[in-house]
């Protein structure tokens, strides 16, 4: 309360009305560790209506994790460890990144998976090292949006036992009472998708609620706790309406909730028997103890298993992970005959996976055309042990959030799979991704018009600029199957990002590179074919490298050399020196851009030229389509040409 109105924006009656639930966890089953955040076995807590945020840090703070009463005075403050919403990785104790409602609960529902198959895999009889649960607070919100629907359907699915869910039932959203527009039966839903339900119960009965969760830990599935609660509780005049949601309280009411509650300490203050009976540190050193010495026990049996699960929890990559092996294979790939990139995708898939048991794949509903499975995988399915392998459903947003929790939780790179188009989708949990700087590979299939038949509803347009426009998320579109082993290799080294992988339905023909030029590749664009005295440059990404190498034949023959620039991924060139980036492109040579999608983002680059497509496609068989659409050599050759007939006459065969 008193934190909202220093900040003067906040929302305090969320806070409020789940202070008791926050009592009952806290207090009584939350097993974490204040001193060490990061401790393997902890559980982990979800505050999915992340606008409570103040509950979190108030919560954090009376348990002795390292935020001090001074950043709670800084509350949305600049350079304060308490933001508006939780940031992962800003706040000690934050499992996740929330704010856009529902995805907490989805993160949840990856957090509690990453933790059965971890179990699964690593835990022995009489040698259990891996055994914790995942907590998380909902609203109203969060129930709303569909993302939960898809979330709460896979949690049931898989059984998830140790996923526990307190639903903050007030009934008050921004707009007011929302029993107008928020009608569900939401115990018959969570039923309905495989859940245990308790209640309702008091949700500011302390005792109600203990007993409540105390049931829920010897579920065998997925619990939902509903907690019927009053928004504001305790703010006399504000209590239980929309005023108590996202705007201070104010001095009076505040007062006046000080006078109703019987509380005489000053803002920010905490009496020293309260802040006794809070601190959680000796409990949580007790707990980590006890686990650590399951933990000793477990490597003097198993050392091997013990090492690889420290290793991957770290996020490291294997020793033997090496560049020198990607280049290898990199070559190796591009001796092929022509192949669609999702094809080679798979190939670089079923060769990684026998190196690297934390790859997590999967799917929503499109393996046979993402070609996101390997031999051997195994399936995820509820009730079995194990499985590399996971069938999402037509699921996409939820794919993509579940996804972030696992990479949250540490243990697997997790990567899916869909239609590039349905990235929209998707949109949200990946840019969640790239704010929290996890490792979540995205691999979108059908990334252009040359897909054909099915048509413009398929046929993504603006989708690779719509990704490449997201900070932080590395964005490959390779030609060919080389490329596609490379953008694989940086996908998986990078331990602070997302990527996505635009892969081609159709098949592409193998580029000849030299050594040097396949280990261009991880720079995002490279010189693949050069001229001497070349008069322009022609940058392409994916299918549209081979047409590029079409129009330099016929442009040579006309007596025009020009330079083929192949710029698989832009984020990655963006990020090369300076030097390196006028080497590739040339100082002073005209440039000419051709992708089959938005041309707007090549003006970046001083494209004078871009063949691509502005509008939305149709339904033909993709070669028809492209050629009906203007993607021809003889079309790029064209606007190669006009771009030197417009450049100034100035050293223009200069690199």
């Amino acid at each position: 309360m008193d934190a909202v109105q220093q900040a003067r924006s906040g929302h305090p009656g969320a806070p409020m009305g789940m202070a008791e639930m926050a009592v009952a966890l806290w207090h009584h089953h939350l097993r974490h560790d204040p001193a060490d955040p990061h401790w393997w076995d902890r559980d982990r807590f979800v505050l999915s209506n992340g606008h409570a945020s103040m509950l979190l840090y108030a919560l954090l703070h009376l348990t002795g994790y390292d935020l001090s009463v001074d950043e709670l005075r800084r509350f949305r403050q600049a350079g304060s460890r308490t933001p508006g919403h939780p940031e992962v990785d800003h706040t000690p104790g934050v499992e996740t990144t929330t704010g856009p409602l529902g995805q907490g609960l989805a993160n949840a529902v990856g957090l509690a998976l990453a933790e059965k198959l971890l179990a699964d895999e690593f835990n022995r009889p009489e040698h259990t090292v891996v055994d914790h649960r995942t907590w998380v607070f909902l609203g109203d919100g969060c129930l709303m949006e569909g993302l939960s629907q898809e979330a709460i359907s896979l949690a049931g699915a898989w059984r998830l036992h140790k996923l526990v869910a307190l639903y903050d039932d007030n009934g008050i959203s921004i707009d007011g009472a929302v029993t107008p527009w928020f009608a569900d039966d939401t115990a018959a839903r969570f039923t309905a998708c495989g859940w245990a339900v308790l209640g309702p119960v008091d949700g500011h009965d302390v005792a109600a609620l203990d007993a409540a969760l105390a049931q829920a830990r010897r579920h065998d599935r997925p619990t939902l706790v509903i907690c019927r609660t009053t928004i504001g509780r305790g703010a006399p005049g504000r209590q239980g309406s929309a005023q108590a949601h996202g705007e201070p309280l104010g001095a009076e009411e505040i007062a006046a909730t000080r006078a109703a509650l019987g509380w005489t300490a000053g803002p920010f203050e905490v009496p020293a028997d309260i802040a006794q009976a809070w601190d959680a540190r000796a409990r949580g050193a007790a707990a980590h103890a006890a686990w650590q010495a399951r933990w000793d026990a477990y490597r003097a049996a198993f050392p091997a298993e013990a090492a690889e699960l420290a290793r991957r929890l770290r996020g490291e990559l294997p020793l033997d992970f090496e560049l020198e092996g990607w280049r290898e294979l990199a070559e190796v790939q591009q001796r092929g005959e022509a192949v669609a990139t999702r094809k080679a995708s798979q190939q670089a898939i079923a060769r990684l996976a026998p190196r690297l048991p934390e790859l997590l794949g999967g799917s929503a509903d499109l393996t046979a055309s993402n070609l996101t499975d390997w031999p051997g995988c195994g399936a995820v399915r509820g009730g079995q042990p194990g499985g590399r392998h996971i069938n999402y459903g037509v699921r996409e947003f939820g794919m993509s959030a579940i996804m972030n929790g696992i990479a949250l939780h540490g243990g697997f790179i997790p990567f899916g799979g869909t239609f590039m188009v349905f990235s929209d989708y998707s949109r949200n949990a990946i840019r969640m991704a790239a704010l929290m700087k996890k490792r979540v590979i995205h691999v979108f299939t059908h990334d252009s018009i040359g897909l054909g038949e099915d048509g413009p509803t398929h046929q993504p347009v603006e989708h690779a600029w719509s990704l490449r426009l997201i900070p932080n998320l590395d964005v490959w579109r390779p030609c060919d199957a080389a490329e596609t082993a490379v953008a694989w290799q940086m996908a998986l080294s990078q331990a602070d990002r997302p990527s996505a992988l635009l892969l081609s339905r159709q098949a592409l023909p193998a580029q000849a590179r030299s050594p040097e030029q396949v280990a261009a590749i991880r720079r995002g664009g490279y010189v693949l074919s050069d001229r001497p005295k070349a008069q322009a440059v022609i940058l392409a990404t994916g299918s549209e490298v081979a047409l590029a190498m079409q129009a330099q034949a016929l442009l040579d023959a006309q007596g025009l050399p020009v330079r083929v620039v192949s710029m698989p991924s832009t984020s990655v060139f963006d990020v090369q020196d300076a030097r390196y980036r006028d080497s590739v492109l040339g100082r002073h040579l005209p440039r000419v851009a051709v992708e089959a999608g938005s041309t707007r983002g090549w003006a970046f680059y001083g494209c004078r030229e871009v063949l691509g497509l502005d509008h939305f496609g149709a339904s033909a068989p993709g070669p028809a389509l492209m050629q009906s659409l203007g993607f021809t050599a003889e079309q790029l050759a064209d606007k190669v040409r006009a771009a030197i007939d417009h450049e100034p006459q100035i050293e223009r065969s200069s690199n």
